[in-house]
């Protein structure tokens, strides 16, 4: 489904940076553009796997969410604050 591929894109390319050496990864808020994923879907799909990836991995330092817009924002300030609880 949508949300496994979705979840998989993260999980790959955390996966990737982490063998590469990278420390520091920003994600654009992926397939809410002009493929028309659900914001608010995708800002809990892309914290949910990068929070469970950087639980178990500390080869990465800093992820970065870029919004392209307010609402965007708002979405993934949301699904941080609901990973924080």
């Amino acid at each position: 489904d949508e949300d496994d591929l979705l979840a998989s894109c993260y999980r790959r390319s955390l996966t990737v940076a982490a063998e590469n050496g990278v420390q520091t990864l920003a994600f654009p808020a992926t397939s809410t553009g002009i493929y028309g994923f659900p914001g608010d879907r995708a800002a809990r799909i892309a914290v949910r796997e990068v929070a469970a990836f950087l639980a178990t991995h500390d080869e990465i330092t800093q992820v970065r969410f870029v919004c392209f817009d307010a609402v965007t924002q708002g979405f993934y300030e949301g699904a941080l604050a609901r990973e924080a609880d």
